[in-house]
This record gives structure tokens, C-alpha cells and sequence, in this order.
């Protein structure tokens, strides 16, 4: 067994924070940043606004960490859209503050970026060495956010991910949309022509620890092995659930009325991350079965209650 590590993780209440803080709590030290969401967790929770993340270095100076996962982000792509500055400042300056800071002081650092970088214009599965062409304002500040940590700190990992799993609001992933459209019986739609490589958050947790314990640095995508459309997605959902998947209709993202751009193309290679661990990444199936599993476990409502009042 590896030795357990002090992990500081900036976005804490986030979709990727708080399964990653639930994952490793166990065997890890856990620090989170947050805003002032959780009040009630079972780690260690500091309340500080990010975006003026020059204090940083005080933290890292007081909590002493042995690496930081950012997982701190405007995700929101219509926020980022109607507000580009605050997108610019979340997503590009405050990464590059904390990676300036952890080069300084010698700490490993895991930036979490995201598939969006691409047009989605290829019809492959796009490489790290692929060049990126984002669409949205959302996209665009990710992808400067990733030039921004190299940079200052080319020893840092950059994880490009799609995830789904259960959040603090029971709203943050497509997973628990078609989870909770489908258990009150509403018809809801799955893009037909949107491909994407879905991994269950906590495979994602698992995998950015074991980068960290290999000494990993540099671009990689971190995403499930097995690409397949937004509809497929909640059909699989729903089988696994046994909910109706004829309440799913099958539409074009064409006709979508969405305000920020997206890729149609989301299919991101993971042989570079597979090749470096020296193992196979998580099947999809594997992945399912475990957010069912955590479902009837009652997972879902153990984390919400870190944020009771």
C-alpha cells in the first residue's frame, strides 16, 4: 500500500471535489477550498474565495500539502458565456496563481481541464498531440487555464475529463439529469450526434491519485475508454436503473436551442494515460454499476448532508 498523502483540493464542493474528497478520505489526508457550501463534511474544510487566489501561497505555507488538485471552476458554459470575465478569472488566473505557487514550493499539482478544447471536428479519437479549437467562451478560458499552468509549471498534470456521479445539489452531471427526469416519469431528449467518453467520478479520483503516485506530469486525457452518443448514454441509464428508456427521445444537438457552442465530437484517446499507469483504464459497465451501486447505497444523500445548516 502506497503512504497516505495531505491532498489540498481548491473547488471541494464541486462534482470531481466532493466524490474525490469521499473516495480518498479514507486512506488520504483531505483539505478542501470552498466557498462556504460545506458545513458538515467529514474532512478538513477551508472558507475562501478563490478569485483572489493570491493568498495562496499562505495556505500552502499553513496546511503544508503534498499536492493540490484543483478542481475549482466556472463549468456552467451559458454562465461562462454571459460572463467572460469571471470565466477568464476562475478558469485562467487562478491556475496559474496556484501552479506559481506550487512550482515555488515544490508541490505536485493536478490541473482538471476538460474535453471541450476540441471542434469536434474529427472523425477519430483526438490525441493530447491533437491542436485544440474551442468553441465557447467556457472552452477558450479551459484551454488558456491549461497554457497557463505548463507555463508556469510544466512538472504540473494536466487532466482533460468528462465525468458524471452524484453531486451536493443532485444536479450538476447528465447522469443524474437522466436519473431524475426518468424516476418521475418525464420524457427528456439524448443527443443522437454528440460522442463523448463518460467516466464515473470516482474512477476519475482514483486515476488522479495514481498519476500523482507515479510522478505523471505534463497533458493527458483522462476520460472513459469507449466513446458513445448523450442518447446512449441515458439509454444505458435507464437499463441499468430499469427505468423507461422509450421516455428518452433521440435528437440532433442541431435543434437544441443552447446558447454556448458545443463539439459534436468528444472522443478523446486515452492511450497515452493507459500506456504511462501501465494498465487498462475502467470499463464504462464497471463504472455504471458502481452509481447504481452507491444509488441504493444512499451515497447520493450522505453527501448532501455535508452541506446541512
Amino acid at each position: 500500500l502506497l503512504n497516505s498523502m495531505k491532498l489540498l483540493i481548491p473547488g471541494v464542493s464541486g462534482l470531481l471535489g466532493i466524490n474525490f474528497a469521499q473516495e480518498m478520505m479514507g486512506k488520504h489526508e483531505i483539505i478542501g477550498i470552498d466557498r462556504g457550501k460545506l458545513n458538515n463534511a467529514p474532512f478538513e474544510v477551508l472558507h475562501r474565495d478563490l478569485t483572489d487566489a493570491s493568498g495562496f501561497d499562505s495556505i500552502l505555507d499553513s496546511e503544508k500539502p503534498e499536492a493540490v488538485i484543483n478542481c475549482a471552476a466556472l463549468a456552467n458554459l451559458e454562465d461562462c458565456e454571459e460572463n467572460p470575465e469571471l470565466a477568464q478569472q476562475i478558469n485562467v488566473d487562478v491556475p496559474r496563481q496556484i501552479a506559481r505557487a506550487c512550482k515555488t514550493k515544490n508541490i505536485p499539482f493536478v490541473h482538471i481541464s476538460t474535453d471541450a478544447v476540441f471542434d469536434g471536428e474529427k472523425d477519430d479519437f483526438y490525441t493530447e498531440d491533437d491542436k485544440p479549437n474551442p468553441l465557447s467562451v467556457y472552452a477558450k478560458t479551459k484551454l488558456e487555464g491549461e497554457w497557463a499552468v505548463l507555463t508556469e509549471s510544466p512538472e504540473a498534470i494536466v487532466a482533460r475529463v468528462n465525468f458524471y456521479g452524484w453531486s451536493l445539489n443532485g444536479r450538476r452531471s447528465l447522469a443524474e439529469f437522466f436519473v431524475n427526469n426518468l424516476m418521475n416519469n418525464k420524457s427528456m431528449s439524448g443527443f443522437t450526434d454528440v460522442l463523448f467518453c463518460p467516466m464515473l467520478v470516482n474512477d476519475t479520483a482514483r486515476l488522479l491519485v495514481k498519476m500523482l503516485e507515479k510522478n505523471l506530469h505534463g497533458l493527458y486525457h483522462v476520460v472513459g475508454p469507449h466513446a458513445m452518443s448523450k442518447y446512449q448514454f441515458g439509454v444505458e441509464i435507464a437499463r441499468k436503473f430499469k427505468l423507461k428508456e422509450s421516455e428518452i427521445t433521440p435528437k440532433s444537438v442541431v435543434f437544441g436551442g443552447l446558447i454556448a457552442k458545443r463539439s459534436n465530437n468528444l472522443s478523446l484517446s486515452t492511450r497515452k494515460l493507459s500506456t504511462d499507469l501501465g494498465e487498462s483504464l475502467p470499463e464504462f459497465s464497471t463504472g455504471l454499476s458502481e452509481f447504481y451501486t452507491q444509488y441504493a447505497q444512499g451515497y447520493p444523500q450522505k453527501i448532501r448532508s455535508y452541506q446541512q445548516f
